[in-house]
């Protein structure tokens, strides 16, 4: 798809990287170690309130009924993913976004 991925391990390895910058999207994961991906989301879309700027997070996670994809909205998460990703899936998502 022609990107470069930055990999982290948790949430707040997550968050710490959205702040160096030079991001386009923001791939979450939902279920993370020290921080959740909803956590971290809420993290982010705070110092976007403070900062200005808006960058488009897609969760991605196996949870995938009504009211998990709701949480992932509801937490400032711009689309959602279910697991296993298929590539024509992101693909789609990152084209809905952009």
């Amino acid at each position: 798809m022609g990107h470069r991925a930055t990999v982290v391990t948790n949430g707040r390895e997550a968050v710490y990287a959205w702040c160096g910058g030079g991001f386009d999207l923001v791939l979450m994961d939902v279920q993370m170690p020290e921080m959740d991906g909803l956590a971290a989301t809420r993290a982010i879309r705070e110092q976007e309130r403070s900062r200005g700027g808006h960058i488009p997070i897609i969760a991605m996670t196996a949870h995938v009924m009504h009211q998990d994809v709701a949480l992932c909205l509801e937490a400032g998460m711009d689309d959602h993913l279910g697991k296993p990703l298929r590539r024509v899936d992101l693909e789609k998502a990152v084209a809905r976004i952009r």
